[in-house]
């Protein structure tokens, strides 16, 4: 297949940006830069390998799944099936982390996932440390690989837990923390099936916020009750539309809730501060 052609079957796929894809796909799958793809754009591209990822790319399988590896932030991480795949909008989460947290600060990192979040904030703060929870164990192999990759795995903690379970071990894992950070579930169960055919390529729950969408906030926000250290705070990646509700949740709890905007004006960041 050429270049040229890889486009055409990904347009016809009603992939968004076919051109793009179809560089990441040969530079990954080929070797070979951008500026030679497009100098030749009919050169042959004999490759098996590249021939199977423009197929199961026209299926619709995420880009990042068939490449294996991301960037996000400044970071590139290791990404699968197994885990959500890293999105520009939750590196605003980070952004508050990593100019919110006290020096040598020690914060949780909770519904890990890849561990992005965590791995981020404490490749640009060496100060800190971090415990990660997530619940999937094959997740969990993801983020500890991803902590060796960015060179934090000595101070990145990784534990398997439930953050809606009532009682867990692990929250005497040492120091209590001073921030709580988390990208949960968020989406209501019956808009998962609408939503793109690549994100029904991501773990379902990793997606699936309950049927209001809120059932780990009310046990993040509970949680936080109990456990933040004094002076502390959480930062929860929301829905577009969530603000509001995050704001009447925080408040029943006894914490302050500012939302941080994406550069879209949507819902992206709560910020949450317990009151006095």
């Amino acid at each position: 297949m050429t270049y040229r052609e890889i486009c055409r079957a990904l347009d016809c796929a009603k992939i968004e940006s076919p051109e793009w894809d179809a560089q990441l796909l040969i530079e990954h799958f080929c070797g070979l830069d951008r500026v030679s793809i497009l100098s030749d754009p009919e050169k042959d591209l004999t490759s098996p390998a590249l021939d199977e990822a423009v197929r199961r790319r026209c299926a619709r399988e995420p880009l990042q799944y068939l490449i294996g590896v991301w960037d996000f932030y400044r970071q590139t991480y290791e990404v699968s099936p197994h885990c959500l795949i890293p999105r520009s909008d939750t590196e605003i989460l980070v952004e508050e982390a990593v100019k919110r947290l006290p020096r040598g600060a020690f914060f949780a990192d909770l519904c890990a996932g890849s561990g992005c979040i965590g791995i981020s904030v404490l490749a640009e703060r060496a100060d800190t440390r971090a415990l990660a929870v997530e619940l999937s164990p094959d997740a969990l192999k993801i983020a500890k690989r991803n902590a060796i990759r960015n060179g934090v795995d000595g101070r990145y903690t990784v534990t398997l837990g439930d953050v809606l379970e009532a009682d867990p071990d692990w929250i005497s894992m040492g120091d209590k923390p001073m921030a709580i950070l988390s990208n949960p579930p968020y989406i209501r169960t019956d808009v998962i099936e609408g939503l793109s055919p690549e994100v029904g390529h991501e773990p379902r729950m990793a997606l699936d916020g309950g049927a209001d969408g809120l059932v780990f906030y009310r046990a993040l926000i509970d949680l936080a009750s109990r456990w933040l250290a004094d002076g502390g705070f959480c930062l929860f990646e929301i829905g577009y539309d969530q603000g509001e509700e995050l704001k009447v949740l925080a408040a029943e709890k006894g914490f302050s809730c500012e939302i941080k905007r994406d550069l879209g004006g949507c819902d992206r960041v709560a910020i949450l501060h317990p009151l006095a």
